[in-house]
Formats: structure tokens, C-alpha cells, sequence
């Protein structure tokens, strides 16, 4: 009877590794080694003082961060191949190893939303999640799932002060992140949320999705790479599209809380590594 009490936590315990897919970071630059579970700023600016300028979640696939500063940005980070890597190499690995195989950010978010942040929109305008009173972030590692949340409140917004939550969730069997935002103040807002490009970019739109691919003027990584982004939702959800050049832009209808999804992929992975791969992922699966 002992032996079959082992073997079966034996069991839940090789289970729990192989589901152990996804995995979250936040820590502050000058205490690399001590890992947070959150972390508060009244200025509600930590940019220069996180590691990788917030708080980070990944899968096999795919990583994500959240800039902690006005502009709330998303951020990808890219892999050559499946594994998790943000914890060992904090989001930045050394050239030489981005060369022997290790992943590196090619995203360049600039001054947009990036890849599926969010921001307001007061009828007029895109209002950024700034000035504050209070701005917090936080992380969670579930069974399944890894999450990063950042609460920013008491935001100007026509006339009044509101508080918006961003939640961005990955899963250990998808390839993709859930972006959630919601009103924390029971008032109904408009949310801003898009995509950025540059020029040189492919660009494909359809009633679910707004794609790109090609390389990003980012100077960071070893070398530069092609790289797909994507934002999936539902046309529903949304009143206006507009494009300022740089991002593409979806304003919601007036709500209490929103959901999108995001996705990316890049020229060195052994199989979603080119444009028309990706579109057929996007295609058949979405």
C-alpha cells in the first residue's frame, strides 16, 4: 500500500513538471536575486527600476511584459525555441547567447501601446493611464497559467477619477496571451487597445484580427529579426478603428471591461517562421 501512496505522488509530481509551462518575474533592478509578488509606486513610474521596466509573464512561446510607467505598453519577447527563459536571462540574454539559440527582443514598442495595451479614450482623444495616485503591479503562477496585473488609479478622465486594472494571462497550451481590462470604479469607459507598425511592414486585417510581420528597428538583440505580432477580437466589442501612423488603434464601446488576445511569432522558429505560416495559425485556429 506504501509503494502504491508513492507511486501515485510520484505521479501528481511528474504531472505538476510537465504542466509547468508558464512562469512570472518582477523584480527590482538592484535586487536581482529577490523575486516580488508585487510592488506599488504613488509617482507611478518604476520604469528605470524593475527589471525589464515592469512585470513580466511567459509560456513556452511566447513572453510578455507591461511597462511600468504612462504607457502601459506591452512588450513581446521572442523565442527560437519552446521553453521558459525570463527568470534565467531576465529578458535580456547576452549576444553570444541569442546566437547559440536563446531567445531576445525584437518587438520595438516606442511611444505606442505596443502589442495590445491599453489606454482611454474620452471622445475625442487617447487618454494615457497618467497621471496617478497610485500604481501597482503584481504577479500570480497558477497550476496552468501565469498572470500580471497593474492597477493604476485615480486616472483624469472626463472630469472625473477612475481606476483601470490590466490583466495579461498565458496558458501552458496556448499560444497566445488574454489582455483584460477593467473599470474599477463602476464607471462604463471607452478602452483604447491596438497594435503598432512600421512601414516596411506587412500588414493584414479581417473582421477578427490585425496582423503584422517584418523587422522592427529595435537595437537590443544580436541581430535583427522578422517578427509577426497580432491582436484577435471581437469586431462587436469595438465602435471606431484608427490608425495614427504608427499603431493601429480599436476604441470599445462604452464598458466596465474588455478582452483581447494577442500572439506573436518570429523568423527563427523551426515552424511558424514566416508570414504566410503565421496568417495560416491565425487562420485556422482563430
Amino acid at each position: 500500500m506504501k509503494l502504491l501512496h508513492l507511486l501515485f505522488a510520484l505521479f501528481f509530481v511528474i504531472q505538476g513538471i510537465a504542466q509547468d509551462k508558464t512562469d512570472v518575474s518582477l523584480f527590482l533592478k538592484k535586487d536581482k536575486s529577490n523575486y516580488l509578488a508585487q510592488i506599488e509606486s504613488k509617482s507611478g513610474n518604476l520604469f528605470t527600476k524593475l527589471g525589464h521596466h515592469g512585470p513580466a509573464v511567459e509560456n513556452q512561446w511566447l513572453g510578455f511584459r507591461l511597462y511600468f510607467n504612462k504607457k502601459a505598453a506591452i512588450d513581446v519577447y521572442s523565442k527560437a525555441k519552446p521553453g521558459l527563459e525570463i527568470r534565467e536571462k531576465k529578458w535580456y540574454p547576452a549576444k553570444k547567447d541569442q546566437r547559440n539559440g536563446w531567445g531576445a527582443d525584437y518587438y520595438k514598442v516606442g511611444k505606442t501601446v505596443g502589442l495590445g495595451g491599453i489606454r482611454l479614450w474620452d471622445g475625442e482623444k487617447v487618454v494615457p493611464l497618467h497621471p496617478v495616485s497610485l500604481r501597482s503591479a503584481r504577479v500570480e503562477k497558477a497550476e496552468d497559467s501565469s498572470s500580471m496585473e497593474m492597477l493604476s488609479e485615480g486616472i483624469p478622465y472626463k472630469g472625473e477619477k477612475v481606476s483601470v486594472l490590466v490583466r495579461v494571462t498565458v496558458f501552458s497550451d496556448k499560444r497566445e496571451a488574454r489582455v483584460e481590462a477593467f473599470s474599477q470604479t463602476g464607471e462604463s469607459v471607452q478602452f483604447v487597445t491596438g497594435i503598432n507598425y512600421f512601414n516596411n511592414l506587412r500588414i493584414e486585417k479581417s473582421n477578427k484580427y490585425i496582423a503584422t510581420w517584418g523587422i522592427h528597428p529595435e537595437d537590443v538583440a544580436a541581430e535583427q529579426v522578422e517578427i509577426g505580432g497580432t491582436i484577435l477580437f471581437n469586431r462587436n466589442d469595438f465602435e471606431k478603428e484608427l490608425d495614427t501612423g504608427d499603431q493601429h488603434l480599436l476604441i470599445s464601446k462604452p464598458t466596465k471591461q474588455m478582452k483581447i488576445r494577442i500572439t506573436s511569432a518570429n523568423a527563427r522558429e523551426a515552424e511558424m517562421n514566416s508570414f504566410e505560416k503565421f496568417k495560416q495559425y491565425l487562420d485556422e485556429r482563430n
